[in-house]
């Protein structure tokens, strides 16, 4: 094979025991990699429950993973998530797809649970499972430097070479919205992945490996890169002088202010008035921060400040200031620091944070902030409490009206009352709350590839369905989503072909993405879910945003919202119950199980 090593490695903690999967081509052509594939795997045992140990941790790189192909350094980590109860993928930077495509391995499935807390070490074709007791309640940065230091007289060598996945004190703790964080910064986040991985009692899994991808034709590879670059190269929205390779995510945070879609006061309001003191620029003048990314990329999104302080990403930004009202840019850095070393998602704990300071009706000053974090890290007083998410929390307090969720997930930092299509993708995401399924801020706010009215559901239901279908395949060949505000799936196509010989088109790999997708939709449904969960806090209906500048910011017509969600059910190829379809499933050659 190109591209693909043909191997997938299965681990059993129960049993210690670990074998080799080898798939048909036919397979890796239905499913690409990452998380088309995590998915393939996932749905014979989906309807476990997520703390089962048969439950599967799925850790899959892309064909495109460790080619010269611009920002594939990526690879999906999936499960079924503790805090939405539905599928739960994450796309995840830094050195671990390349390591271990270099290991030889598309991919890495973990079942069972380890008597006692151990750690996985993958060294190409040499895997073990090892005693991690020691490490048990250590914080992120101190788990990764264990690790290294353990590998004896090659911990230089392994220091530079050997990606780590560990989880923080929250998963070990109980916390709903822990992740999985690899290399010290990159974050498996959402739905709390971090918590599957810990109640298998696994610290932490390495991978080095020293080979190299086979790559069928690198002059057409290079042809591809060439002309993807040139793209990027002439993307405001990314090489910019005020764009994301300059300032990271945070480039967007004046954008989304000025729009006044700003998620204030726990979706109360959609403006915060400080935010011109906090935004990126502000963060680049007091912090000096250089750039930094994934493996393989151009782009180095990451910033990090002189003293090593690691910038907090947008959302970060955003739900620490905006959302909880806070207006303290070293509070920022600090809950985001918390987050890190606790391995917990930033916009699950922010939104969390919001909900409980309108339940409590009192401001958090900056050290209750931190404290706070903390509590929720160690499941201390009220933070045990938090560590359940907003909405359970919200539920106990007789206060469900204050969690703004979908699917008990969160919502990130961009008030679906300022962007209708981001109303809609968040309603039907399939992992609930998030912004990453259609990103309908691409057209709705940059404008990108065109721009569409913002406040109009009129198309939405279309371009929400291409978007998710895109974004599927994107994360299963595996690349950055960032690069697509100026390439486009032809070039990728030409990619993917170069790579693995494959011969393929833009249209087909879209085809493949919805695939994929309807492949979510079917395993929620066959755990429960259906079109009554695909819907928005009643706040988004029932009160206005934060108008004035010219920019009128109402509340959503639920009629308009509800004829929309009717025709993206039938665009998807769903029935008005929002379930998938024998129909369907027989086009899309996926599995059917009764519902």
């Amino acid at each position: 094979m190109y591209g693909w090593t043909g191997k997938i490695l299965k681990i059993d903690l129960t049993t210690g025991v670990h074998s080799v999967e080898r798939p048909e081509l036919e397979v890796y052509e239905r499913y690409i990699g990452g998380k088309g594939m995590a998915g393939h795997y996932l749905r014979d045992f989906v309807t476990q429950r997520w703390d089962s140990p048969d439950m599967p941790l799925l850790f899959f790189a892309g064909p495109l993973t460790d080619t010269p192909v611009p920002s594939s350094g990526r690879m999906t980590v999936m499960s079924r998530s503790p805090l939405t109860g539905t599928v739960s993928d994450s796309s995840v930077g830094g050195s671990l797809g390349v390591q271990m495509k270099r290991a030889g391995w598309d991919g890495v499935i973990v079942t069972g649970r380890s008597e006692s807390l151990c750690g996985i070490r993958i060294a190409d074709s040499d895997v073990s499972v090892v005693d991690a007791q020691s490490m048990k309640g250590a914080e992120v940065s101190r788990t990764i430097s264990a690790v290294h230091a353990a590998y004896g007289a090659h911990a230089a060598h392994a220091a530079h070479g050997a990606a780590v996945a560990v989880i923080g004190p929250a998963a070990e703790n109980g916390v709903l919205f822990s992740g999985i964080v690899v290399d010290g910064h990159h974050f498996a986040g959402r739905g709390g992945l971090g918590l599957v991985m810990a109640k298998k009692n696994l610290k932490y899994v390495s991978v080095q490996g020293s080979g190299r991808t086979a790559v069928y034709d690198r002059d057409e590879v290079k042809k591809a890169r060439e002309r993807i670059f040139r793209l990027a190269s002439t993307s405001p929205v990314l090489m910019g002088e005020f764009g994301i390779a300059n300032y990271g995510t945070g480039a967007l945070y004046d954008l989304i202010h000025a729009r006044r879609m700003m998620p204030t006061d726990n979706f109360r309001a959609t403006q915060f008035s400080p935010a011109p003191t906090l935004n990126a620029y502000h963060y680049k003048e007091r912090y000096q921060f250089k750039r930094t990314g994934c493996a393989g990329c151009s782009i180095l999104c990451k910033k990090v400040g002189r003293n090593g302080e690691m910038m907090p990403e947008f959302e970060t930004m955003s739900h620490f200031t905006a959302l909880i009202k806070n207006s303290d840019m070293e509070t920022v850095v600090e809950a985001n620091r918390i987050c890190g070393e606790a391995g917990m998602d930033t916009v699950s704990a922010g939104a969390t944070l919001a909900c409980y300071m309108e339940i409590a009706e009192k401001d958090l000053s900056p050290g209750e902030v931190a404290a706070l974090l903390r509590d929720i890290t160690h499941a201390r007083g009220v933070g045990a409490g938090l560590g359940l998410g907003s909405q359970r929390y919200a539920r106990g307090k007789g206060r469900e009206d204050a969690a703004i969720t979908v699917k008990k997930q969160e919502l990130p930092a961009y008030d679906p009352r300022g962007s209708y299509g981001m109303a809609l993708a968040y309603a039907t995401s399939t992992r609930g709350g998030c912004h990453l399924r259609a990103y309908p801020i691409s057209h709705e706010i940059l404008r990108k590839p065109v721009a569409t009215d913002r406040f109009s559901f009129s198309g939405k239901a279309r371009i929400i369905k291409i978007s998710e279908d895109l974004n599927a395949i994107v994360d299963s060949l595996v690349a950055c989503k960032f690069l697509f505000f100026a390439a486009t799936l032809e070039e990728y196509a030409q990619a993917f072909a170069g790579v693995t010989g494959v011969q393929t088109t833009a249209q087909d790999l879209l085809g493949v993405g919805e695939r994929i997708y309807y492949n979510e939709c079917m395993m929620n449904a066959m755990n429960g879910f259906d079109g009554s969960d695909c819907d928005l806090p009643e706040r988004f209906f029932a009160s206005t945003g934060t108008s004035g500048d010219g920019i009128t910011v109402a509340p959503i017509d639920r009629d308009d919202f509800l004829r929309a969600r009717s025709d993206y059910y039938r665009i998807r190829g769903l029935d008005q119950r929002g379930i998938p379809t024998r129909e369907k499933c027989k086009e899309l050659g996926i599995e059917w199980n009764d519902l």
